[in-house]
């Protein structure tokens, strides 16, 4: 089984795609292995009792966050995770996180997911997709090393990582409507942010697990 999450919306956006792309890829088979899709809440404190749970009560061989990385222009997969969250934003509990994510955890873990196979699998069907070394400090690089962490400790051959998804169309539309009745703007400071439809995104993750 591969367990794929993506995330409930935040900050007042009216949709988050990684929630959609796990919605998507429920119940499809992927090689010998069903993907079960989940919607991980917004909320530092929830994140680290039920993703372990989840994957305790699962088994899966694979796990594979989602999250949204705004502006973002292609399919992005994290490389590695870093032991300390810093949240600009509250969370949809209305925490900010300072610290570390797991106290006496190491500083950092490596992806174990086969991060440059899922690059030329995306690739070669014509998405763009690109590797980065940094997760950011909110709850995305949190729940990649919450699954690692759990993983290491519990369940050492499962392989664990995290994708981070550009906008949907529609919410870059939304947000130039915005900027457009604020005023305070103009149009070209925000009509570059980077978009990519729901089944583009939902091709690039088949492909990519397959490769993972």
């Amino acid at each position: 089984m591969i367990l794929v999450t993506g995330f409930q919306s935040y900050a007042g956006r009216s949709a988050n795609p990684s929630e959609l792309v796990a919605q998507a890829l429920e119940g499809m088979r992927i090689g010998s292995m069903a993907v079960k899709g989940y919607s991980l809440p917004v909320e530092f404190r929830r994140v680290g009792r039920v993703l372990p749970e989840l994957i305790d009560d699962l088994r899966p061989r694979k796990v594979v966050s989602l999250g949204l990385w705004p502006g973002e222009p292609m399919i992005r997969i994290e490389r590695m995770a870093a032991n300390w969250s810093w949240f600009e934003l509250p969370d949809n509990a209305g925490h900010r996180q300072n610290g570390r994510v797991v106290e006496n955890g190491p500083d950092g873990y490596l992806s174990t997911l086969r991060a440059d196979a899922m690059q030329t699998a995306i690739r070669a069907v014509g998405l763009p997709c690109r590797q980065s070394g940094s997760a950011g400090t909110y709850l995305c690089n949190a729940t990649l090393y919450i699954a690692l962490h759990h993983c290491a400790q519990r369940h050492p051959d499962t392989t664990a990582g995290f994708v981070h998804l550009p906008y949907l169309p529609r919410q870059v539309a939304e947000m130039l409507d915005q900027v457009a009745e604020d005023g305070r703007l103009e149009m070209h400071q925000r009509a570059d942010v980077a978009s990519m439809c729901l089944d583009d995104m939902v091709e690039a993750l088949r492909v990519g697990l397959d490769a993972a």
